[in-house]
């Protein structure tokens, strides 16, 4: 399913619907925030997880306490922080950043405890993956799609055992064919989104599905306006990122 998308909705922010609706969450742009809906709780603890995409030049001193800009960092977490604590300063909630660069998945659970069990969020969001490929297309990793899987599964697994009470999100890892992205990344990548959704659909609260709003916002705008790179976003990818992860998680 896709939507018509043309400049005037996709700047309304057409390309973040378009992608909400090709991957199920139909609506979610119009549905009206609601405390019943939203994963969102006052008083909740939010927590954002992942590799240089979710670090964006965050301050990583542990001292920092939740909602500071500087750990927050430069990206779509900050982004859709600043939103969150605009939109609703009476809910008291506490957000923090743990994404760190270079990040594959069995690195989050190396430091899983200190990194999120300790901060016992009420939500929980990971955006993890492109690392897994890219290091192993570098010849700096030698883990595969399965690894991949597999340690994701184990990862929730603990979390959930931890955690009861956690909502997850899990976002879609994504990469835009510009920069560092050649044709030697695929099919290989779309391996690792398909795992990415098989365990959001058995241990996720809400799928963010990135690269469907990218390929929608490829469209009007080349890749390089999303991301210089093709793997870490740009002021406007960022910005659209978040859009997209509000509506989500406003809409589960």
């Amino acid at each position: 399913m896709s939507l018509p998308l043309d400049r005037r909705t996709f700047f309304q922010g057409g390309a973040v619907a378009a992608g909400l609706a090709a991957s199920g969450v139909v609506g979610a742009e119009e549905k009206p925030r609601s405390e019943s809906a939203s994963l969102i709780q006052p008083g909740g603890t939010i927590l954002f997880q992942g590799d240089s995409i979710t670090d964006a030049g965050r301050n990583k001193n542990g001292d920092l306490p939740a909602n500071n800009q500087d750990a927050l960092g430069g990206g779509y977490a900050f982004l859709a922080a600043a939103h969150l604590l605009a939109a609703e300063p009476e809910a008291e909630l506490k957000i923090h950043n743990r994404g760190i660069s270079g990040n594959k998945v069995h690195q989050l659970a190396e430091r899983w405890q200190a990194d999120c069990l300790d901060l016992k969020p009420d939500v929980l969001s990971i955006l993890i993956g492109v690392n897994d490929i890219w290091h192993h297309l570098n010849g700096q990793y030698d883990g595969t799609v399965d690894t991949y899987r597999d340690d994701y599964h184990a990862l929730l697994k603990r979390t959930k055992q931890a955690l009861p009470e956690v909502k997850i999100v899990i976002c879609e890892p994504f990469v835009l064919k510009t920069g560092a992205v050649t044709d030697k990344w695929f099919p290989s990548f779309d391996g690792f989104r398909a795992a990415a959704k098989e365990i959001a659909d058995e241990h996720g609260d809400v799928w963010v599905p990135y690269q469907t709003m990218f390929d929608e916002a490829v469209k009007l705008a080349p890749p390089a306006h999303w991301a210089g790179d093709g793997v870490h976003p740009s002021a406007a990818g960022a910005a659209m990122m978040a859009h997209a992860w509000v509506a989500a998680v406003n809409a589960a």
